[in-house]
């Protein structure tokens, strides 16, 4: 690699410096290059530095993460490029991009990564590829994590410019590729975002975040929660046609035209302060977006401009179970649940991204003696779906409401005189309090025993009557109460001594199973146990045996239950007649892997040796749909409408994460109710997905893609939950659906409006031609109810399709 650098410096070529997209040629004499030749051999005696200004490198080049305090350097020396451990993150392993390079360590935050906050470990390499690609591999096997995808572009070097673009450049320095045109979390000055693009906010904890600055097809410029929850956006014109939107140098944040006319725009309080040069937008692992100014005589960041001025009104910002309150210093986050009912215990930090507090408490286990817990000046909302429930109904009626109905997990109140009650009907929530919230919630919790017994003796007479007894009157009792007194410590004393004995061999016993449970396996280096690091298993076929006790308890085909040596449990999917190679197993691994999504079951680790291939997933307890909708017990299903809806709607999110928010589109390829698993609240979780298409890569025998298969697949899905059959045969389903409405008798409801649009878009999905189907993500929207959806060309008639056809649609909106 110095060799080619070598003869590149011996070269007359003329070196570009770039300033955005355009360059200005500058020629160096012979002299120049002798100059220059002689700084080379020096570092080559000396050793290269831990930074290097270079205009370009390249092909060929790359850093290696044992030398991470080698980092390429821009010209101007503020940006550098390489392995970076981010300061105060507990999370494993390293992040590779562009960071400032300011000297303070705490300075140097990144402003564009590798994969959009990628994690790899130390023992790998991030390399221009002699095709012209940008690739980060694992050592020693190769396994690409990463890639540019730029290998036919004709790609002849890489540059690092002043104003933090990493290019790619061709021949006449022509720019083929641009770290600008795939932006992460930051937005640096003269960068722009065109809709579909987004900043998603960082990953904590190996927890995907929630939280992306989007902007939407419509131009507004928004905050939003997992996609379908807007906390903030721009206000800008109903009729304005934006073209993108761009940060600038001098703090200002705007939304522009075709002609480069500002419609909308906010900007720093430090708006044109000359002694300002750096600056960046950023959205932040707590969900907000805050423009950042450069302090140069304290040598650090601070806070220009935010878009959301009380951090409680950023959505779920405590995270689930969390509550967004205030004490002297600012918002602080707390708990809802503890094993006292006081808050306080286990608080997520503020900054943490909401990764929320652990719920301690199973109403399912109250057996019906339940309280309501009072919390003032506090708001309660669902995560999970984010809908609620409104009624008018005064608090004292609202707290009733809520502990008569089994299925109300909490309640609020708003004291503002309008009388609305909101009921929470599901478990997933989170809050705020301030003292200027006038509101009252209420939170279902399970009675103490202590406090049950309590409650009843103040029932039936005065506290004092079950008191003990003073010791004077014990004195005045006879020698036979003393003689009774020695007998019972006698007794108290052989009994301690007995359990204590009994204790310690209890403990002895557990000693040893989990000494011989944790040495059972003897994993790799990289089977790690560690709960928050996020690289796959691998584990050998014997291990898997071990696993899996020998593959004795089997709950599907080529399936099998398994526990891990931290008693985590999991599932063994042993794929059979699988011919594939080593490497391209590990690449559909690698990527398989990295799906995150709430509906989706995450795949722990694999194994491959000639004869055996074994996929481990996460175990889901509740069985798969199919055997939820066709259960003999049918009484525990009829009439659940919402949860069939909102199964529905977890299938199709999962689907649309697959087609169009991952780095390339995946397909399910064997979409049925066999490959949906339920966990213990029934939220949908999708399994076996894009293994067809990367492990058994087949000539196509059909004209649709494998995407739109996934799509009429997931119309047949739909039918089969509306009306709990297997078989949907086309020429009878109004018979079907005239049936279901005699049966239930449904009235105009919201429900039914989700059942009739649940079936219409059905029906379009299966549509012979692929062009007539939707998208996923339309799907996605029919079924939030935030898109209406015309009858579909068939022969099926609604009972209530006027009242469909006159809905309004909304888009769900938390103000700010």
């Amino acid at each position: 690699m110095s060799v080619a650098w070598f003869y590149q410096l011996l070269s007359e070529t003329p070196i570009r410096h770039f300033q955005g997209k355009t360059s200005e040629r500058y020629y160096f004499g012979r002299f120049c290059c002798v100059l220059t030749v002689v700084q080379f051999l020096g570092f080559a005696f000396v050793g290269f530095c831990d930074e290097f200004p270079m205009v370009s490198v390249p092909l060929g080049f790359e850093i290696s993460g044992f030398d991470r305090s080698r980092n390429w350097m821009s010209e101007n020396g503020v940006f550098a490029f390489g392995f970076l451990e981010k300061d105060g993150d507990d999370v494993d392993g390293f992040v590779v991009g562009v960071r400032y390079n300011l000297g303070n360590k705490a300075a140097n935050v990144p402003v564009w990564t590798v994969g959009g906050n990628l994690r790899v470990s130390m023992n790998s390499t991030f390399r221009l590829s002699m095709d012209g690609r940008l690739v980060l591999f694992e050592n020693p096997s190769g396994l690409i994590v990463w890639s540019s995808n730029t290998s036919s572009l004709g790609v002849q070097k890489a540059s690092l410019l002043n104003t933090g673009n990493l290019v790619l450049l061709g021949i006449g320095d022509k720019v083929l590729w641009e770290s600008f045109n795939n932006p992460t979390n930051t937005l640096l000055p003269g960068q722009t975002l065109h809709f579909p693009q987004n900043l998603r906010a960082p990953s904590t904890k190996s927890i995907s975040s929630y939280y992306n600055l989007v902007i939407q097809q419509s131009g507004q410029l928004a905050l939003v929660w997992e996609h379908n929850v807007t906390y903030w956006r721009s206000h800008l014109s109903l009729f304005a046609v934006v073209k993108e939107a761009r940060f600038d140098s001098n703090g200002v944040l705007g939304l522009y035209d075709d002609t480069k006319k500002a419609l909308w725009s906010v900007s720093s309080e430090d708006f044109e302060d000359p002694s300002v040069v750096l600056r960046h937008l950023r959205i932040d692992p707590d969900g907000n977006l805050r423009i950042y100014s450069w302090d140069s005589v304290l040598h650090s960041w601070r806070v220009g401009w935010q878009a959301v001025e009380d951090q409680c009104n950023v959505f779920g910002s405590c995270g689930l179970y969390g509550l967004c309150g205030y004490n002297s210093t600012g918002p602080v986050c707390d708990c809802l649940y503890s094993d006292s009912l006081d808050w306080g215990t286990s608080a997520p930090a503020m900054d943490s991204g909401g990764s929320g507090c652990k719920k301690m408490v199973d109403l399912g286990n109250c057996k019906m003696r339940t309280s309501m817990f009072v919390m003032k000046q506090t708001v309660l909302y669902g995560l999970y779906p984010p809908q609620d429930v409104d009624m008018i109904l005064s608090e004292g009626a609202c707290k009733k409401y809520c502990s008569n109905d089994t299925t109300c997990i909490a309640a609020t109140s708003k004291n503002d005189g309008s009388g609305l009650c909101t009921i929470k009907k599901t478990s997933f929530i989170s809050g705020y309090w301030s003292p200027s919230v006038s509101a009252t919630s209420f939170l279902k919790v399970c009675l103490v025993p202590q406090a049950v017994a309590a409650r009843e003796a103040n029932t039936h007479g005065n506290a004092e009557s079950i008191s003990l007894p003073s010791g004077r009157f014990i004195a005045r009792e006879g020698n036979s109460k003393k003689f009774i007194g020695a007998i019972a410590l006698i007794i108290l004393v052989t009994v301690s001594v007995i359990l204590t004995m009994e204790m310690f061999v209890f403990w002895f016993i557990y000693r040893r199973r989990k000494i011989k449970a944790q040495t059972r396996i003897p994993f790799g280096k990289d089977a790690r146990m560690n709960p928050h690091y996020s690289v796959l298993i691998r584990l050998s076929f014997d291990e898997i045996k071990e696993l899996t006790t020998n593959f004795a308890n089997q709950i599907g085909p080529s399936v099998f239950k398994g526990v891990l040596p931290n008693r985590t449990p999991v599932i063994a999917k042993v794929l059979n007649d699988v011919v594939v190679s080593e490497k391209d197993f590990r690449v559909a691994i690698s990527t398989l892997g990295g799906m995150h999504h709430r509906n989706l079951v995450p795949l722990k680790g694999f194994c491959f040796e000639t004869n055996h291939k074994i996929l481990l997933y996460e175990y889901v307890p509740k069985g798969s749909l199919d055997k939820w909708l066709f259960d003999a017990k049918q009484d525990q299903n009829e009439g659940n409408w919402q949860q069939r809806l909102d199964i529905a709607l977890g299938v199709a999110r999962a689907l649309a994460y697959l087609h169009s928010e991952c780095q390339q589109c995946i397909a399910h390829g064997n979409l049925k109710l066999e490959n949906v698993l339920l966990d213990e609240k029934l939220v949908p979780k999708v399994t076996d997905f894009g293994l067809q298409s990367f492990l058994q890569k087949e000539a196509a025998s059909s004209s649709e893609s494998p995407s739109e298969r996934d799509i009429y697949m997931l119309g047949e899905m739909l039918l089969q939950i509306v009306t709990c059959r297997r078989d949907i045969p086309g020429d009878n389903l109004q018979n079907i659906i005239n049936k279901l409405n005699e049966e239930q008798k449904f009235e105009v409801t919201e429900e039914w409006k989700g059942i009739e649009r649940m079936v219409r878009i059905a029906l379009w999905c299966r549509q012979n031609q692929p062009f007539s189907r939707p998208s996923m993500r339309e799907v996605v929207k029919v079924l939030e109810g935030t898109l209406s959806v015309d009858r579909p060309p068939s022969a099926v008639a609604f009972r209530h399709e006027n009242q469909m056809d006159k809905g309004v649609t909304t888009e769900i909106e938390v103000e700010s």
